[in-house]
């Protein structure tokens, strides 16, 4: 269990370290643009990064697209469990649903399926970042919104790089050097702006509001459980496959999901912030747990 620990450790503090750097940005009182760094995360920074990761993974087209379809699946299971959830609560949907729904399955799922289950494991979680980062762009910026916008989907960077990761792996072909190195050094930048963006919220937020937070981390555990079980049920994953899974829905609120809720709604901003704070740290302590008892 202390070696467990060690590990989801080395991957959590990085991610709390980066949210720090931001939040002394704020109290410092540095510019620090929003919109900019939100426009290019969305544009240029996850699109560059599913390209990267996929065109350098190496795993069958058919695996790919089960992981896929599972992922989907669990994405849409936890829509309708929050949306039941936040109403029953009395919280606002368009705030919280959101962030309630989609993981942060990069920056800490991907090295924690590394160290848990190998390459192989890291192999079948990418399907699920591709679904988590589809979901983002499309529904995740649809919620908030409150409305369905077709144009934002035929012109989401995010898309056509899902389309382009699809075609190298079905033909084992690979991007020119050049490329895959500009794309990996542009899709590196999306995390890191993320988290600082993450933080530099974080100081503006009472402690008083983190009873909220508490509730959606609860809450989000609760319906990580539920689809976990159900989906590898109906899915009938097994081995690694199913582990990978297993471990992707245990993942905290994603980063990127804020954007949008502070796009959106500002004055729910620092409670979505307190929310996927309080997730991350509490994978310090779910995670070994998930790994020593259940996969």
């Amino acid at each position: 269990m202390e070696i467990l620990i060690f590990h989801v450790m080395n991957v959590v503090l990085p991610v709390l370290i980066c949210a720090a750097a931001g939040y002394v940005l704020a109290l410092r009182k540095m510019p620090f643009d929003h919109q900019t760094i939100g426009s290019l995360v969305k544009n240029i920074g996850y699109p560059t990064l599913i390209v990267s990761h996929l065109s350098s993974t190496q795993i069958e087209i058919d695996s790919f697209l089960s992981m896929l379809a599972a992922s989907a699946t669990a994405i849409a299971a936890f829509g309708v469990l929050g949306f039941l959830a936040l109403k029953v609560l009395r919280m606002p949907v368009r705030a919280f649903l959101t962030p309630l729904m989609h993981g942060n399955v990069g920056n800490v799922g991907l090295p924690i399926t590394l160290l848990a289950l190998g390459s192989g494991g890291m192999a079948y979680s990418m399907g699920f970042v591709v679904a988590v980062l589809v979901s983002i762009f499309t529904v995740g910026m649809w919620i908030p919104a409150g409305k369905f916008s077709v144009r934002s989907l035929v012109t989401s960077p995010i898309i056509y790089a899902v389309a382009l990761s699809l075609i190298l792996l079905s033909t084992g072909k690979t991007l020119p050097e050049p490329i895959a190195k500009s794309f990996g050094i542009l899709g590196g930048m999306s995390i890191p702006l993320m988290l600082l963006t993450l933080g530099h919220t974080l100081a503006t937020l009472k402690m008083g509001r983190f009873g909220r937070a508490a509730v959606l981390t609860v809450l989000h555990l609760v319906m990580a459980a539920i689809v976990a079980t159900s989906v590898t049920w109906l899915f009938g994953l097994q081995g690694v496959e199913r582990s990978a899974f297993i471990l992707c829905c245990f993942m905290p609120s994603s980063v990127a999901t804020y954007l949008f809720i502070e796009q959106n709604f500002p004055e729910h901003a620092p409670d979505a912030a307190g929310f996927i704070l309080l997730s991350t740290l509490s994978t310090v302590l779910v995670l070994p747990v998930i790994m020593t008892f259940w996969i």
